[in-house]
Parts: C-alpha cells; sequence; structure tokens
C-alpha cells in the first residue's frame, strides 16, 4: 500500500483527493520504483481541477514529473536502486504519473541521472527546467551567441522562465525578464537578469513590426506576448516557444519572418527523444547552478499538492513547487 493523489470525476466534475492505494493497482510497465520526490506544475492544476479535460481514464493519478529509483525491473538495462527520473510522456493524462509514492513506467521513458543531480535535484528541475534547457539548447543550435545581444524571457517568475534565466545567464548571456510581478524584482535579478520590463507591455495587440529589441528570446505565453516578442526579434534572430499561458492564439503577420528572416521554433518536452532527454540532462548537470536552483523551490508533502495546483492556476506561485512524497 501507498500514498497517492487520485482524480476521479464525480458528477462530471474532477475530484482530487489523498487516498491510499494498493500496489496491485498500479497500471502496466516494465519498471516500478519508489518515487523520491515529484512536483506540482501548472499541467498538474489542470489536471486535478479538470480546467482543461486532458485526463483520459479515472482514476488518475496526477505528476508529470518522477524522480526515485528503481524498485523491481523487467529490463535489463535496468537494476534495482538506480537513479532515475521521467519526464512527460502522458503522464497524468494517460499513465498514472509521480504524485504518488510508487509508481510503474515503460522502461523506455527512463532517464539515468548524472551523477552530480540527487533525485530532490531532478524533481526541482523537473518538466520546467528540462524544458528550459531545451529552449536554450534550440537557441544555441540557431547560433545565439552571448555577444550577439540581449535574450528576452517571459513568464519569467514561472518554473520555465525561472530555470531559462539562470542558465542563460550562467552561459553568459545578458537577460531580459518579463513578469507581471514587479515585487519579484530581486528575485529575478539574484537568478541572473541584466533588467526586467513589464508584460503588460507586451500582452496587448501590437504594431506588425516594432524596433529591434532582442537577438533571441524564449517565450511561455503564446497568443500576443508572443507576437509582440516576435515582432521586437533582430534580424536572424529566432523565438524558441513552449508554453500557452496567455492563450493558444498567434494574431501575427507575416512581415518579421519574411523581412527580418525570424524564426519561430516550437519546443516539445513530452515527446522528445530519449537521445535529446539525456543530453538535456547531462547540460543541467553542468549549467544551472545548484545554489540558484535551490533559490526556486519551495517544499510541500502530498497533503499539500492539491490546495497548491489551485494557487498555481491563480498565478500565485513563483519557481518550483517541490513534493518529498514520503514526508
Amino acid at each position: 500500500m501507498f500514498q497517492a493523489i487520485l482524480v476521479d470525476k464525480v458528477d462530471d466534475r474532477h475530484a482530487a483527493r489523498l487516498d491510499t492505494v494498493d500496489e496491485a493497482a498500479l497500471p502496466a510497465g516494465t519498471v516500478t520504483v519508489d518515487v523520491d520526490y515529484s512536483t506540482v506544475n501548472f499541467k498538474d492544476g489542470l489536471l486535478m481541477t479538470g480546467v482543461v479535460p486532458l485526463i483520459s481514464h479515472f482514476p488518475m493519478v496526477p505528476g508529470i514529473d518522477i524522480a526515485g529509483r528503481v524498485r523491481a525491473s523487467d529490463d535489463p538495462r535496468w537494476q534495482p536502486g538506480d537513479r532515475i527520473v521521467v519526464n512527460g510522456y502522458g503522464l497524468g493524462e494517460r499513465h498514472w504519473g509521480g504524485l504518488a509514492q510508487r509508481a510503474r513506467v515503460d522502461s523506455d521513458w527512463l532517464v539515468r541521472l548524472p551523477d552530480a543531480i540527487s533525485t530532490r535535484q531532478a524533481a526541482a528541475i523537473g518538466t520546467a527546467g528540462y524544458t528550459a534547457m531545451l529552449c536554450v539548447q534550440r537557441l544555441e543550435r540557431h547560433g545565439v551567441k552571448p555577444g550577439d545581444g540581449d535574450v528576452l524571457v517571459t513568464g519569467a517568475s514561472g518554473g520555465v522562465g525561472s530555470v531559462a534565466i539562470a542558465i542563460l545567464a550562467r552561459l553568459g548571456y545578458r537577460v531580459i525578464a518579463s513578469t507581471g510581478r514587479a515585487h519579484e524584482a530581486d528575485y529575478l535579478k539574484a537568478l541572473g537578469a541584466a533588467e526586467l520590463i513589464d508584460r503588460a507591455t507586451l500582452s496587448e495587440p501590437g504594431a506588425p513590426m516594432l524596433s529591434e529589441r532582442w537577438a533571441a528570446a524564449i517565450d511561455t505565453a503564446g497568443s500576443h506576448t508572443l507576437v509582440n516578442v516576435i515582432a521586437g526579434i533582430r534580424y536572424g534572430g529566432i523565438v524558441a516557444a513552449t508554453r500557452l499561458a496567455q492563450g493558444v492564439d498567434l494574431p501575427a503577420t507575416l512581415y518579421p519572418f519574411i523581412l527580418r528572416n525570424v524564426t519561430l521554433s516550437g519546443v516539445d518536452s513530452v515527446m522528445q527523444p530519449i537521445t535529446a532527454r539525456t543530453d538535456a540532462w547531462a547540460r543541467l548537470a553542468t549549467d544551472l547552478d545548484p545554489a540558484k536552483l535551490e533559490m526556486m523551490v519551495e517544499e510541500i508533502g502530498l497533503d499539500g499538492v492539491i490546495e497548491r495546483g489551485s494557487q498555481i492556476l491563480a498565478g500565485q506561485v513563483r519557481g518550483r513547487t517541490l513534493v518529498d512524497v514520503n514526508r
């Protein structure tokens, strides 16, 4: 028996609860994991509340991140005690996720943790941090270098934004943080932001093209914010877009793409191939300052997860919410 957050559908509404679960109820999979830590993300808030109907079947254990140790394995590549992390792959939507003391998953989903990253740190990084690393790598592959100019990060106080700022600053980039939380200025500058701008300056409809301001950007908002970011990218620059906090629409023109040779590059974290995942985690072991990661973290137990999901949806949480599932 183990503790888990379970989401059921009651009278056409999602109802989340902390409950005791029999191991026999675990879904099919080739590796059973003793979970050390998980996280609460924006998506987990959606899963628990049903604001967006993402869950394919009930009951469901949310939690898009799993960090822990192999308990049992049908795959010879994995042995009991191996330290692993799992992100994405439909966890919490189609397959039971990490907000539980135990999980069972497909062995092909596992990433072996670098020696420099503990299971606690792996969960603190989580999908948000791993996605931020994918975005930074996308900028690098485009040829963006620290000397090319400022890099804008929208949604700077969130998980992706916070980790992206810390990584970019460590690599020598000058980072501009866009946020609607002026009171987080000290936090964002401590992570490495050189300058802050109010997200309100980007979130309303703007001109098809603006003055060239940024060499590149990482966007977590979408909608008008992304359009204005694109409109302000310098000639030959790139925007890595990875979240939809403002909306899924893109009311843009082709002018920046054609006249300034701007690239818009979508970054998915859910179904990335294992080689890309392994490479991203290897980079996180060297390019993310553990002290800055710890600045982003607030730790809770399973009993605080449901309330925290609602707080995240309401925009009341900064950085990363780490869940010690055994607390």
